[in-house]
């Protein structure tokens, strides 16, 4: 692929340039191959959607420190910092985000660069010849499947947005794409790529030489977190058929496992560099190459707090990644969960706690924090933990316990029956509902699915009272009375909203 760039531009970008002069369009780059002429043989569309691959790794998407959409939204970790950055990263954590926070932007801007490429190879895969037929089906789902993520993951942040699923080639045809599509219709194109993907030839599950890669496990995992969410966010007339879609789908994924039971599986395995491309529990992650300079992976020295050595060779000098006191608070005593994902750091700059959940103290990882992580966007405590879920909501709550008790049988806690029966236990989790959310909470802390669980697990008007019946002291800077109904969705990023004021409509609040 020497001297051809491969141009991608988001809604936003493809506006912009539809308002330049006439000459500067005119313009060509003599590296470059137009789209339509690039897509000729099996191993172009390879490189494409690898491309795709790749983009999931920036800040700006899903990537291992894309947690300021995340993580720093909810009630796990966050900055006390609202000076730096112009103060920009602190209004996520403390509620209080404007349109024109210039990271939110960004935010938006990458994800839809990530649909433009989907939808650039998906309009021309055709156009390429195969030598294997089912090589073209593959690809063809990951691309829909990558797609569907980036789109699942804008729905549940903005709510209604713009649905591109073409290639635009004029400005007429970007103008009339320029408009928020209901959820509805966003959640029905999602579930449309993931059917096409999960009925394709993809392997079941990773394999050597294909980690990081989807595998028919992940698209089932996928396909029934969007039916679980579907059931729990959007129009209850289809609230049964969802949870019994997302039961079917969850399943599916369950029975890929290669393992027997979860418990075979040491938790700090999931974690360890030296076993991320033989960990059964992974269904897929983003794959960071150990020692490489552009790379590796950096979660580890950046989590990591001044005068500590647990995550990284890299000295550090700032408070690493922040833990909310709350998270602290609900661990119950004993679970080795803790030990391993949270520490108190006693620098003098710092005395507090920070994540240490993620590591790469290794030679080849060295002092410059070169790190061999990668990051992990689906395994099977998580399939399990959302299958209790599924299972509660449709009223067999014994099998919902079992799932629950696999998860906390290999941290080596009590049954749920026998915790239930405890205090604090029962009076910090009364309903099984908020048993498995707890769980869910301990168990994938950190790995960006808090906000969307609390998301899935609360209307708003219970989410506001969730988050304001928490005691601030537990959350530093960040002040607990400003979120309210607003704060369900992000804003729509103002230069966007600026498009078309009326089509490009705000989020109340905002």
């Amino acid at each position: 692929m020497k001297n051809i760039k491969l141009k991608s531009f988001s809604l936003l970008l493809l506006l912009a340039l539809g308002s330049c002069k006439k000459d500067f369009l005119q313009q060509s780059d003599p590296n470059s191959v137009a789209i339509t002429n690039y897509f000729k043989t099996e191993n172009d569309v390879l490189l494409a959607v690898n491309g795709c691959y790749s983009a999931l790794r920036n800040t700006n998407t899903i990537g291992e420190t894309s947690d300021l959409w995340t993580d720093q939204r909810s009630d796990d970790t966050g900055t006390n910092d609202s000076q730096s950055n112009s103060g920009e990263p602190f209004q996520f954590n403390n509620f209080s985000l404007v349109p024109g926070n210039s990271y939110l932007y960004a935010h938006w801007l990458a994800m839809y660069n990530v649909i433009s490429d989907c939808n650039i190879i998906l309009g021309n895969i055709d156009q390429a010849t195969f030598s294997n037929a089912n090589n073209k089906l593959i690809y063809k789902a990951e691309t829909e499947t990558i797609r569907a993520l980036i789109y699942f993951h804008m729905v549940r942040e903005f709510g209604a947005i713009p649905l591109v699923t073409v290639q635009p080639t004029t400005t007429d045809q970007i103008t009339a794409l320029t408009f928020r599509a209901s959820e509805a219709a966003v959640y029905a194109q999602i579930v449309s790529d993931l059917k096409d993907a999960v009925s394709s030839p993809l392997p079941t599950t990773q394999a050597t030489g294909t980690i990081g890669r989807l595998s028919l496990a992940a698209v089932n995992t996928l396909l029934g977190q969007v039916y679980l969410t579907m059931a729990t966010t959007e129009d209850q007339t289809n609230r049964t058929a969802n949870l019994n879609n997302a039961l079917t789908y969850l399943t599916a994924a369950y029975n890929y496992k290669t393992f027997s039971s979860l418990s075979s599986i040491p938790y700090t395995d999931v974690f360890d560099v030296t076993k991320k491309s033989t960990c059964p529990e992974l269904i897929w992650q983003i794959v960071y190459k150990q020692g490489d300079p552009i790379y590796s992976s950096v979660i580890a020295a950046n989590n990591q707090a001044s005068g500590e050595t647990i995550d990284s060779q890299k000295p550090s000098s700032s408070v690493g990644d922040n833990v909310t006191h709350d998270l602290v608070n609900e661990y119950e005593t004993g679970d080795p969960r803790m030990a391993f994902s949270i520490a108190y750091a006693n620098a003098p700059s710092v005395k507090d706690w920070y994540v240490t959940k993620f590591r790469d103290v290794s030679s080849a990882a060295g002092v410059n924090g070169y790190g061999g992580n990668d990051w992990i966007l689906m395994r099977y405590a998580d399939v399990i933990l959302m299958l209790a879920e599924v299972n509660m909501y449709l009223g067999n709550n014994s099998t919902a316990i079992q799932y629950v008790d696999m998860v906390r049988a290999r941290s080596g806690m009590p049954s749920y029956e026998v915790s239930s029966q405890t205090a604090p236990y029962s009076t910090n989790f009364p309903t099984l509902k908020l048993a498995i959310l707890h769980e869910r909470r301990v168990e994938l802390a950190f790995e960006h699915h808090r906000w969307f669980d609390l998301l899935r697990t609360f209307t708003t008007a219970e989410l506001v009272s969730y988050f304001q019946a928490k005691s601030q002291a537990n959350f530093g800077s960040a002040v607990l009375a400003n979120f309210s109904t607003k704060d369900r969705y992000y804003p729509i990023p103002f230069k966007e909203y600026n498009l078309d004021p009326v089509k490009m409509y705000q989020n109340p609040g905002y």
